[in-house]
């Protein structure tokens, strides 16, 4: 019986335990399951560097943040993934992730096409079984939350730039109008007039930064 080999990373061990002991527990009806783990950045991109060199693996999970919230080490699951489109272009990607807004997954899928995403609140024994068997199947596999949210942004007809994107994203996290102008290397009547237009183009009348973040993730764009 053939094996599925797959790269699990995490900084938390607990998680990548969890995902080892139910996929390779399972009874597959095609295959066995042999997980490997990874605990940071720099273990993952190794292990995927040295997969090139031998047996690539079929599915590599990850995590989105790979580090504490006081590291200085700021690379992520999504470099992560950018590096294993490059190296092992036949490996399947699944992000394994708490975050379930539309910005970053869209984000992700601008940068990395995954071959799946899981939001972890809903993931369980039965879904970790029916990504494995789905992705092996060729197709993409999403949780609940994750396909809503592809579907809403899929939905619209709107196109907004990278930019745009960013001061949405900001506005959304409470970040003032005057402080997103440094974080996206713009000036602040550049923020103002993109404000501006992004209303106009969402037909926001009179309508406050609040009514401009509800009207984004109407349309699926946060």
């Amino acid at each position: 019986m053939d094996t599925v080999r797959i790269l699990a990373v995490d900084d938390h061990e607990m998680t990548t335990l969890g995902y080892k002991y139910i996929l390779e527990d399972s009874d597959f009806t095609d295959f066995n399951v042999k997980v490997e783990i990874a605990k940071s950045f720099d273990s993952g991109k190794n292990k995927i560097e040295f997969s090139k060199r031998s047996i690539p693996y079929d599915i590599i999970l990850l995590d989105i943040q790979l580090f504490s919230p006081e590291s200085k080490d700021q690379r992520t699951g999504i470099d992560l993934g950018i590096i294993a489109r490059q190296e092992v272009p036949n490996s399947k990607i699944v992000f394994m992730s708490s975050y379930s807004d539309n910005y970053r997954i869209n984000n992700i899928f601008k940068t990395v096409n995954p071959d799946g995403y899981m939001v972890k609140s809903e993931i369980d024994e039965m879904s970790l079984k029916a990504m494995v068997e789905t992705i092996m199947n060729n197709s993409a596999y999403y949780t609940a939350i994750a396909l809503a949210a592809i579907r809403r942004r899929m939905s619209s007809d709107i196109v907004i730039d990278e930019q745009d994107q960013k001061i949405l994203y900001h506005l959304s996290q409470g970040i003032h109008t005057r402080d997103i102008a440094p974080l996206i290397g713009s000036a602040n009547t550049t923020v103002e007039g993109r404000k501006r237009q992004l209303k106009a183009l969402f037909e926001i009348k009179n309508g406050n930064d609040l009514a401009l973040i509800n009207e984004a993730k109407n349309r699926g764009f946060l």
